[in-house]
C-alpha cells in the first residue's frame, strides 16, 4: 500500500490536466532529496508545509492597505493571501492546471512581507544595503529562516512561483503566472471594498466606462476578470485587451485615489520611520535579537539579520519592540 494512494493522484493529473499544465511527476524536486510521502504528492506537501508555518500565521497580523485597522472587517495580509488563493485555484481548475501546484504558491507568495504592508517594505529597501523586496525574502523565509532554518525544501516550482509573483521575470509554470495575475485580481477588487468601508470612496467614483466593462459591484468585477482569464488563456495567462485595458485604468484609479489618498496614509510615515529605527538598532546591535538572528547576524551580517528580524515581525510586535527600546518609560520614587 505504501505510495499506492500518491501514484493514483500522479496517474490522474497525467490523465486529466491540461497538456501546458506542470504535473508533479515531471517536478525539478527539492534542493534536499527527501522520501516520498505515500499519501501526498510533492506538491500537496509543499501546500501543508506553508499552512503550518509560523509566516504564515503570522500575516493574520500584519497590514495589507489599512494600518492597524480597529474594524476587523479590513483586509489584513492573511485574507489577501486566502482571497488569492481562492481566485487562482478557479482559475486553474478551470484551465485543468495543476490546482495543488496553484494554491502551495499563493499561500506562500507574501510571506516573507513586512509589517505594515509596503510602507515597511519601502523602508527596508531604503536602508538595507543591497535592497529589500517581499517577494524575494518570501523565498528567503521558505528556504532559509523556517524551521529554525533548515527552511521548508519546496520544489522548484513553488520557490519559482513565490519569487515571480510580483516583478522581474515571468514564473516558468502557467500555475506560477496564474499566481501574478490572481494577486492583482484580489487587492485591486478588496482594496476598493476596503476603501468604500473607509469612506475613502463610493461605488460611483469609479469611472462609469470602467464599471460598464468589467461590472458595478466587487463580485461583478472578480467575475469579469476571472472569466476573461479563462477565456483567453492557452499556452500563456492573459485577459481580453478589453478587459486588461479596463483592469489597467483600475489599477491607475486606486493608485490615485487609494494608495496615495492622506486618509489610507497618514501614518505611513511614522511607521517607515519607526522600522528604519529598529533597522539601524539592531544593525548596531546585533546580540539585542533572538539568538537564530545572532546567529545570521555571524554569518551573513548584522544588517540581514535586521532585516530578517523586522521582516517577519507583525505590526503589533514591531510597534511593541519599538515602544520597549525608545519610549521612555514612566518612572517614581519608592
Amino acid at each position: 500500500m505504501s505510495g499506492e494512494i500518491r501514484l493514483r493522484t500522479l496517474e490522474r493529473e497525467k490523465r486529466e490536466l491540461s497538456k501546458y499544465a506542470m504535473l508533479c511527476m515531471d517536478t525539478k524536486g527539492r534542493q534536499v532529496l527527501e522520501e516520498e510521502c505515500p499519501v501526498r504528492t510533492a506538491y500537496q506537501r509543499d501546500r501543508d508545509r506553508i499552512l503550518h508555518s509560523s509566516s504564515f500565521r503570522r500575516l493574520k497580523d500584519k497590514t495589507q492597505v489599512f494600518l492597524s485597522p480597529d474594524n476587523v472587517h479590513y483586509r489584513t495580509r492573511l485574507t489577501h493571501t486566502l482571497e488569492v488563493s481562492q481566485i487562482a485555484r478557479t482559475i486553474a481548475r478551470s484551465l485543468s492546471l495543476n490546482e495543488d501546484l496553484t494554491e502551495a504558491i499563493a499561500l506562500g507568495h507574501d510571506l516573507g512581507h513586512t509589517p505594515f504592508g509596503h510602507a515597511g517594505e519601502r523602508a527596508l529597501n531604503e536602508v538595507y544595503p543591497k535592497g529589500f523586496t517581499h517577494f524575494e525574502q518570501s523565498l528567503r523565509v521558505v528556504d532559509c529562516l523556517e524551521r529554525d532554518g533548515i527552511g521548508l525544501n519546496l520544489t522548484e516550482e513553488v520557490r519559482d512561483g513565490i519569487l515571480c509573483h510580483t516583478k522581474g521575470p515571468e514564473a516558468k509554470t502557467l500555475e506560477g503566472r496564474i499566481i501574478k495575475l490572481a494577486d492583482k485580481i484580489a487587492y485591486i477588487n478588496h482594496d476598493i471594498d476596503d476603501a468604500k468601508r473607509a469612506n475613502v470612496l463610493t461605488e460611483d467614483d469609479i469611472p462609469l466606462e470602467i464599471r460598464m466593462t468589467v461590472g458595478f459591484s466587487k463580485s461583478e468585477r472578480i467575475n469579469k476578470f476571472v472569466m476573461s482569464v479563462i477565456e483567453n488563456t492557452e499556452d500563456d495567462v492573459k485577459m481580453s485587451d478589453e478587459v486588461q485595458q479596463a483592469f489597467t485604468e483600475l489599477h491607475s484609479f486606486m493608485f490615485k485615489n487609494v494608495y496615495t489618498n492622506p486618509v489610507c496614509k497618514s501614518e505611513e510615515f511614522r511607521a517607515e520611520d519607526m522600522i528604519k529605527q529598529l533597522y539601524k538598532y539592531f544593525s548596531l546591535y546585533p546580540d539585542k535579537m533572538p539568538d537564530f538572528y545572532y546567529q545570521i547576524a555571524l554569518k551573513e551580517g548584522s544588517e540581514r539579520a535586521a532585516c530578517d528580524f523586522i521582516s517577519g515581525m507583525t505590526d503589533a510586535f514591531s510597534i511593541k519592540i519599538f515602544t520597549d527600546l525608545f519610549v521612555p518609560k514612566t518612572w517614581g520614587y519608592k
